[in-house]
């Protein structure tokens, strides 16, 4: 760490791509003032020390969707008989054991597709089949906050319900994710019969507005070489700027 480029300013102008929650694990004290780019930003303790990372000073990026892209012919043609799916592993610890609570009242329910699996061989095509044949699809926490599962729902045409208290999503200053996604508290959707009671009203306009904008807002998380505007690349460097601009101005400020 001992670099004229990392010392003038502490690392606060250096970028690290954190890509797991155990990266730089042995080192994170001495790296705590650069931009961290993040898959989640767990702030129960479970992953990082307070003071670690902060929206202030990080960016939450998309992770990479596993399934292909539903596009707009796609989406016209998709017949969506299943209410709810989900597919992954049922049993997650901290912040993930809210699946096990949630497959015990949703499995067996008419309308609802409950699945245990991976993205190992075979995993892949019966996510995507589901998702395409799904009107919503389920994410709970996990073993962190979010997981791909979220947006390869996105890319899927299928209305994430999100169901994690901790959930920090990536370009919320740009995007309005109320226009695709569903928000659900923990202790609401353990209510029994509330979640699903709460789809069924969910209404076919509303659905359909929500679909329209799934097809819209799906190329803001599909990685390319090269980069589209905006694609992820972009709007991460576009938040980059702002993050560098900041981080700056307190730097001088502190200086003052």
């Amino acid at each position: 760490m001992d670099q004229p480029a990392w010392n003038r300013s502490e690392g606060r102008d250096h970028i690290l791509p954190v890509h797991h929650p155990w990266s730089f694990k042995s080192v994170r004290k001495f790296m705590k003032k650069a931009i961290w780019l993040l898959p989640d930003m767990d702030s129960t303790g479970n992953w990082y020390k307070p003071g670690q990372v902060y929206l202030e000073k990080d960016l939450i990026l998309p992770y990479v969707a596993n399934l292909d892209l539903c596009d707009a012919k796609c989406l016209s043609s998709s017949r969506r008989t299943t209410l709810l799916f989900f597919r992954g592993r049922l049993k997650r610890n901290a912040g993930g054991k809210i699946r096990a609570k949630l497959v015990e009242e949703l499995r067996g329910v008419d309308g609802v597709s409950i699945e245990e699996g991976t993205a190992g061989e075979g995993g892949k095509e019966a996510a995507q089949s589901g998702m395409r044949k799904s009107i919503f699809c389920l994410n709970p926490a996990g073993d962190t906050p979010s997981s791909a599962r979220l947006f390869d729902a996105i890319v899927s045409g299928c209305i994430p319900i999100i169901v994690s208290d901790e959930l920090e999503l990536p370009f919320e200053g740009i995007l309005d994710y109320r226009k695709i996604a569903l928000f659900v508290s923990s202790s609401d959707a353990l209510q029994p019969g509330w979640l699903l009671s709460f789809l069924k009203s969910v209404s076919t306009a509303q659905i359909k507005e929500m679909q329209a904008n799934l097809a819209k807002y799906a190329r803001h998380f599909l990685y390319s070489h090269p980069a589209q505007p905006l694609g992820p690349e972009d709007l991460v460097w576009r938040m980059v700027r702002q993050l560098l601009l900041f981080s700056w101005l307190l730097f001088i400020s502190l200086l003052l």
